[in-house]
C-alpha cells in the first residue's frame, strides 16, 4: 500500500433504482463518503468520486411487475429521482451513471470474457427453482420461506433479514415464488460459478494480513471491527462457490454461444459499474481512466452499509484479483443500520423518512438534515433517527451554537466598526489561547475524518463555534465597548477569525452554511492548510449572512410523527392475508410436539443485533432456544413470559449455539412480533393439541 496515494477512487454504494432514498441509506452510504471527499479535495488529494444506479437484478423486476410497467421505466423513474436528491442534498458525485447504459453492458461483458478466457469459472448444470406458471427460473429475491437458521417464515433465497443469514435458495423450509404464490420445483439450468474456495487462502492474508500475496495492500487495524469480522466469519465457515449469472429478462447478457436468457448476476454486474462510471467520467476529462483503477498510486475506498460487506470485501475483490491488472480496495468503511423511531426503516411498510419528501417539505434545511443524521451516523453500531431529536440538534446546536454565534460576531460588528474587521494591536494571552485553540481543532476533524470517524469530526467543527460562543460570552464586549474600547476591538478580532475558519471546517458537513459564512467573511478559499489561521485582516469587509438556521416548532415534529403513523395505518388495512399454505393431513399435524413453555432466562446473542438467546423450562426440561426477536423485545420484559415451543423441531446451530425448539410468534400486518401465548392456569409442559 502506498502511504501517500496521488489519488484516491472513492465509490459510494449503487443504489436500487426501485424506489427513492430513505434517510437510511443516505448516512450509511451517501453522506460518508461526501464527507470525505470534501475533506481530501480541500486537503489539495485528487479524487474521483463514483456512483450512480443500480438498474439490473430481481428488485427492478419485482417492482415492475408490481407497478405494471416494463423495467426500464421502473429504472428510468427512479434514476432521475435518485440523481435529483443527490444533487439537491449537496452530495456532490463526479459522476452518477447508470448500469443499463451501453458503456457498462460493454464493460460489464468485457470483464465477465476476460475472466471467462483465464478459466476462472466454471460451468455447472444443477437444479434450481422453477415456477411453471410464470414459466420462468425463480431468481433469489423470488422465493421466500422459512429460514432455516432462525425460523423467520419471510426469508430470502439470498438471505434472511431477521438473522441475517446468507442462504441460498435450497436451503429454505417450504419454499414459495413470489410471482404465482406457488411451490417452485426444481429444473435443470447451467451457469457460470466463481469458485471462491479457490481464492480462500488468498482472501485470508488479504482480509486479516492486508496483503495481496507479498505486497501490503492496507492497513488491517485501520479497518473497522464488524467488517473484519463479517468477514472472518464468512471465510472460517469455508467460502463455497456462487453463481455469477442468472436466468432473467432483465440485465446484461452474457456474452456466450447458447446463454440465451441469462445475465450477468448483479454482484457481478454491479461493482463493475463503478469502472463504467470512472471510464466515462475520466474521458470526459479527457484523462485515462485506468490510473483510478490498476495504478499502485491510487487508493480504492468503498462506502457502503453492512449488508454489502460480504461482496466488497470478498467477492469483489476476487473479481478484481482474477481478472489482474486491477488495485483491491483499501478499506471499505461499512456503516451498521439506521432505524426510525423505535422501529427498522422498512420501504415495503413504507416506514420511513424518504429524501426527496423532505427536501420539498423543508426548502432551505438540507444541512439540517446533513448535520443530524453526521451526528447519528450508525459507523460501529445501529442508530436511530427521530424527529424529536432532529428538531433538537437543529434547535440546540446549528441555531443557538453555530447560528447564534454568527449573529452575534455579525451584529456586533456591524454596530461598533462599521462591518470592517477591527485592528486588535497586540494581543493578549486571552486572545492567543483563543487562537491557538482555533488552530488546534482543524488536525482533530482531519485526524477524525481520516480515521473514518465522522461523528466524532463534526462534534470537533461545532467545537469551533463553542469557542467563539464561550470567548464572547466571557469577554463581554458590550459590557467593554465604553471603558475598554480598545480591549473590544481585540474581542471582535478574534471572533472574525474564528467566524472565518468556520467557513472552511464546515464545508465537509453543511457545505450550505459554510459556503454562507465564506461569502459573509470574505474567505476565498476552502483550503484545509488554511483552516484555524487568522485569515482577515484589519479593514477587510463582513456582510451579513442572514439567520443561518431557524427553529423548529414541536408542531412540525408531531407532524412528521403522524405522517408516519398514517403509513403505518395504511400498511395494516391495506395488508392482504398470506395465502393458506397447500394442505397438510392431520398425520402431519399430529407430528409437531407443542408444548407450553416459561421463558426462565434471556440475553442478547453476542455479536448478533437479531437473536436472543433463551431458556425455556417445559415443565421436564430446559431447553436452550435462539429466537429472532431482540428488535421486538428486550430480554428483560419476557422472562416468566408463557409460551408455547415446538419441542420436537430438529436442532439447528445459529451463530454457534445448539437451538433445540422454536418458540411460535405471530407477524402482525405491519411487521411486529408478537408472543402466541396460553391463558392463564396452564403448566409447563401442557401439550398443545
Amino acid at each position: 500500500m502506498n502511504s501517500s496515494p496521488k489519488r484516491y477512487t472513492v465509490t459510494s454504494a449503487l443504489p436500487y433504482a426501485n424506489g427513492p432514498l430513505h434517510v437510511g441509506h443516505i448516512a450509511g452510504a451517501f453522506l460518508p463518503a461526501d464527507i470525505y471527499v470534501r475533506y481530501l479535495r480541500q486537503m489539495g488529494k485528487d479524487v474521483a468520486f463514483i456512483c450512480g444506479s443500480d438498474e439490473h437484478g430481481a428488485a427492478i423486476t419485482l417492482r415492475a411487475k408490481k407497478e405494471g410497467v416494463s423495467p426500464k421505466d421502473i429504472v428510468d423513474k427512479y434514476h432521475a429521482m435518485l440523481k435529483s436528491s443527490f444533487e439537491r442534498l449537496k452530495i456532490d458525485f463526479d459522476i452518477y451513471h447508470r448500469t443499463s447504459s451501453p458503456e457498462h453492458h460493454k464493460m460489464a461483458q468485457e470483464f465477465f470474457l476476460e475472466l471467462h478466457k483465464k478459466g476462472v469459472f466454471v460451468e455447472h448444470t444443477n437444479e434450481q427453482y422453477y415456477d411453471e406458471e410464470a414459466s420462468q427460473f425463480l431468481a433469489d429475491r423470488y422465493i421466500t420461506g422459512t429460514c432455516p437458521k432462525c425460523g423467520h417464515d419471510k426469508a430470502y433465497g439470498d438471505q434472511c433479514e431477521n438473522c441475517g443469514s446468507t442462504l441460498s435458495p435450497t436451503e429454505l423450509i417450504n419454499p414459495v415464488s413470489t410471482l404465482s404464490g406457488n411451490k417452485p420445483i426444481l429444473k435443470q439450468t447451467s451457469h457460470w460459478f466463481l469458485p471462491l474456495d479457490r481464492y480462500e487462502n488468498w482472501l485470508r492474508g488479504y482480509i486479516t494480513e492486508g496483503k495481496d500475496d507479498d505486497r501490503i495492500q492496507h492497513k488491517v487495524e485501520s479497518w473497522k471491527h464488524h467488517v473484519l469480522g463479517q468477514c472472518k466469519s464468512w471465510i472460517d465457515g469455508g467460502l463455497h462457490e456462487r453463481a455469477m449469472t442468472r436466468d432473467l429478462d432483465w440485465g446484461v447478457p452474457v456474452p456466450l454461444e447458447g446463454a440465451d436468457g441469462k445475465v450477468l448476476y448483479v454482484w457481478l454486474d454491479a461493482p463493475i459499474g463503478y469502472i463504467t462510471a470512472t471510464k466515462v467520467w475520466a474521458e470526459q476529462q479527457g484523462e485515462d481512466w485506468e490510473k483510478w483503477w490498476k495504478d499502485e498510486d491510487s487508493e480504492l475506498i468503498h462506502f457502503i452499509g453492512k449488508d454489502n460487506i460480504v461482496f466488497h470485501c470478498l467477492i469483489f475483490p476476487t473479481l478484481l484479483k482474477a481478472h489482474g491488472g486491477f488495485i483491491l480496495p483499501t478499506n471499505v468503511p461499512a456503516m451498521e443500520f439506521m432505524n426510525l423511531e423505535g422501529d427498522k426503516i422498512s420501504t415495503s411498510r413504507n416506514w420511513a423518512v424518504w429524501v426527496h419528501e423532505y427536501l420539498d417539505e423543508f426548502p432551505g434545511k438540507e444541512d439540517s438534515l446533513r448535520y443530524c443524521l453526521c451526528s447519528l451516523m450508525p459507523e460501529n453500531k445501529d442508530s436511530e433517527f427521530t424527529w424529536s431529536d432532529f428538531k433538537d440538534r437543529n434547535n440546540n446546536e446549528l441555531a443557538d451554537i453555530l447560528g447564534n454565534f454568527i449573529n452575534r460576531v455579525v451584529v456586533l460588528g456591524a454596530k461598533y466598526y462599521d462591518g470592517v474587521v477591527p485592528s486588535p494591536g497586540e494581543l493578549s494571552a486571552t486572545a492567543k489561547e483563543a487562537l491557538d485553540e482555533m488552530a488546534a481543532i482543524p488536525v482533530r476533524i482531519g485526524t477524525a475524518i481520516e480515521s473514518f470517524r465522522f461523528r466524532e469530526a463534526q462534534a470537533e467543527a461545532m467545537n469551533l463555534a463553542r469557542l467563539g460562543n464561550k470567548y464572547l460570552a466571557d469577554s463581554e464586549p458590550w459590557k467593554l465597548i465604553k471603558t475598554e474600547p480598545e480591549k473590544v476591538k481585540e474581542i471582535l478580532f478574534v471572533c472574525d477569525q474564528i467566524a472565518a475558519s468556520l467557513g472552511i471546517v464546515l464545508e465537509p458537513f453543511i457545505p450550505f452554511t459554510a459556503e454562507k459564512i465564506r461569502v459573509a467573511f470574505n474567505v476565498n478559499t476552502t483550503d484545509w492548510a488554511n483552516a484555524g489561521k487568522s485569515l482577515l485582516s484589519p479593514g477587510d469587509a463582513i456582510g451579513n449572512p442572514g439567520i443561518l438556521f431557524e427553529k423548529i416548532d414541536e408542531a412540525v415534529v408531531e407532524e412528521q410523527l403522524a405522517k408516519l403513523a398514517k403509513s403505518k395505518e395504511a400498511m395494516i388495512s391495506e395488508a392482504k392475508p398470506e395465502p393458506i399454505k397447500e394442505t397438510s393431513s392431520f398425520e402431519d399435524f399430529n407430528k409437531l410436539d407443542i408444548r407450553i413453555g416459561t421463558i426462565v432466562e434471556a440475553e442478547r446473542l453476542a455479536k448478533t443485533k437479531k437473536l436472543l438467546l433463551l431458556k425455556v423450562d417445559i415443565g421436564t426440561e430446559k431447553r436452550t432456544v435462539v429466537s429472532g426477536i431482540a428488535e421486538h423485545y428486550s430480554p428483560e420484559e419476557i422472562i416468566g413470559k408463557e409460551v408455547c415451543l415446538l419441542a420436537n423441531l430438529a436442532p439447528r446451530k445459529i451463530r454457534g449455539v445448539e437451538s433445540q425448539g422454536m418458540v411460535l410468534m405471530a407477524e402482525s400486518p405491519n411487521g411486529n412480533l408478537k408472543f402466541v401465548s396460553p391463558e392463564a392456569g396452564l403448566v409447563s409442559g401442557s401439550v398443545v393439541r
